[in-house]
C-alpha cells in the first residue's frame, strides 16, 4: 500500500530509527504496517552473540511509531499543524515469542479512544503469523 516516504512524510522517526517499512492496510480506527528485520544489524553482535534476538524495546518501539501514524494519518483531516504524536505512557506490555534476524514483523495498532488530546491505543507484533508482543500506550501531541 504505502512504502517509507508515506511514512516519513507523516511522523519524524528516519533510519536508522525507522521501524516501519511499508502500510499494508489503514481504516479510521486501525493500521497494519509491516518491517523486514535486516539480516545484519549491528546490534545483534551484542544483544545474545550466537542466537540473536531482536530486543523488546525495539518491538514496543515499532508498535509506538504505528500508533504515531494511525493518528498523524487522522489528523490529516484535522489540523496538520496541531503537532506530532508523543508517548504519553505505557501500559501492559507482554511478550511471547522471540524475533530474530530476518524475520518479517506485522505491527497492528487500534485506536481504543480519544478524549481531548489524549488517544489511547493497544497494538501487537505478529511474526509469521504468531503473536510476538502486545502493548496498550497512549499519545499526546506536541506542537
Amino acid at each position: 500500500m504505502e512504502e517509507q516516504s508515506f511514512i516519513t512524510g507523516l511522523i519524524p522517526h528516519r533510519p536508522p530509527f525507522l521501524w516501519l517499512d511499508r502500510v499494508v492496510e489503514r481504516q479510521a480506527g486501525y493500521l497494519v504496517a509491516e518491517k523486514t528485520i535486516p539480516q545484519d544489524l549491528p546490534l545483534f553482535d551484542g544483544h545474545y552473540p550466537g542466537r540473536p534476538i531482536l530486543p523488546g524495546v525495539l518491538l514496543c518501539e515499532a508498535v509506538f511509531q504505528a500508533g504515531a501514524l494511525l493518528i498523524a494519518c487522522g489528523l490529516q483531516k484535522e489540523d496538520q499543524a496541531a503537532g506530532v504524536p508523543v508517548l504519553a505512557r505505557i501500559q501492559g506490555a507482554s511478550f511471547k515469542r522471540e524475533v530474530g534476524p530476518g524475520a518479517v514483523i506485522r505491527i497492528r495498532v487500534d485506536l481504543i479512544e480519544r478524549l481531548g488530546p489524549a488517544w489511547f491505543l493497544k497494538g501487537k507484533v505478529s511474526s509469521r503469523d504468531r503473536v510476538a508482543m502486545r502493548v496498550k500506550f497512549s499519545c499526546t501531541l506536541k506542537p
